[in-house]
């Protein structure tokens, strides 16, 4: 990669895509967006190769965190948050989201997710799958920061005894 080669860029993009674009679709489970940032994430790849420090981490761990971050840097964005907010959650919409295979789906997280209370749920999903942080829940939501970590807390604390149960 260091050298420019095609191929090795060819051999990592056959190679990790399907666990980066996992990752993004965590985050974002829009398909058609997390595509464009798949994309946008082998560009930065690309030209950032010469950053990856193999003493400080694996080349998947320092792939996967710069999947992550712009998953989230995106979800943070104005243009994502004012989509989100003109954009009514429709029925199917919420389904194309539920068959989307994430690792998260494996353990059933999700499917115990959707059993919580809707005010669990909701800030439960926007906080550990879409990655906003508590303020930004807060406005979004238009709620006091401590009635998010409230929610918060009560969701854990739920989903703690669902799985045990």
């Amino acid at each position: 990669m260091k050298l420019r080669r095609e191929d090795a860029f060819s051999y990592l993009y056959d190679h990790y895509a399907a666990a980066l674009n996992g990752v993004i679709l965590n985050i974002i489970p829009e398909i058609h967006t997390a595509t464009d940032i798949l994309q946008d994430v082998f560009i930065k790849i690309w030209r950032q190769i010469d950053s990856y420090d193999p003493s400080r981490a694996r080349l998947y761990t320092w792939m996967f965190t710069v999947a992550r971050t712009m998953a989230i840097d995106h979800v943070r964005s104005k243009t994502w948050q004012n989509n989100l907010r003109n954009s009514a959650l429709t029925e199917g919409s919420h389904q194309l989201a539920d068959t989307t295979k994430l690792p998260s789906d494996e353990l059933g997280l999700r499917k115990i997710v959707h059993t919580l209370k809707e005010e669990h749920r909701t800030v439960l999903e926007l906080s550990y799958f879409q990655g906003y942080k508590q303020e930004e829940i807060a406005q979004l939501l238009q709620i006091p920061v401590s009635t998010v970590k409230t929610r918060l807390r009560a969701a854990i604390l739920q989903l703690k005894k669902k799985i045990n149960s």
